[in-house]
């Protein structure tokens, strides 16, 4: 009895090594730019927050006639303050406020430096300056 070897589909160990280098090269190549583009976003969202941030207190202005002190805070823009008569708030859409995107609480000056009110974040290092994701980002800008 004469057996005829039965030719058996599939991927030899070198097939599947040079896929697997391949594929690490790729991900050598693209992951990079995925993972700053990531970091961008989180710059660009504390941007957006900020602008929404300013938009309420400009509503609370015009309802109060003034904006929140320093001593009030952002914290005025979501429960009444004593000496805010007109307030018809909260000025925010889910009646909190909102973390920066790395955790922190946003700054709020009033006067501010830069203008009639500043509403800032320091960035990840929560420290003044720095680049990139590191880097303040605050109405002023």
């Amino acid at each position: 009895m004469n057996r005829s070897r039965q030719s058996i589909s599939g991927f030899t160990l070198v097939e599947l090594l040079v896929v697997l280098a391949i594929l690490g090269l790729l991900a050598g190549l693209v992951g990079p730019k995925v993972l700053s583009q990531l970091g961008g976003a989180k710059s660009k969202t504390a941007g957006v927050q900020v602008k929404e941030l300013e938009a309420a207190a400009e509503v609370f202005k015009l309802n109060v006639g003034r904006y929140p002190t320093s001593a009030e805070g952002l914290g005025a823009l979501i429960a009444k303050p004593a000496t805010a008569p007109g307030w018809d708030g909260p000025y925010l859409k889910k009646g909190e406020l909102p973390k920066d995107p790395w955790g922190f609480d946003y700054k709020y000056e009033s006067p501010g430096k830069h203008g009639d009110i500043d509403i800032y974040t320091l960035g990840a290092d929560n420290a003044v300056g720095g680049e990139k994701e590191n880097a303040d980002v605050g109405n002023w800008q």
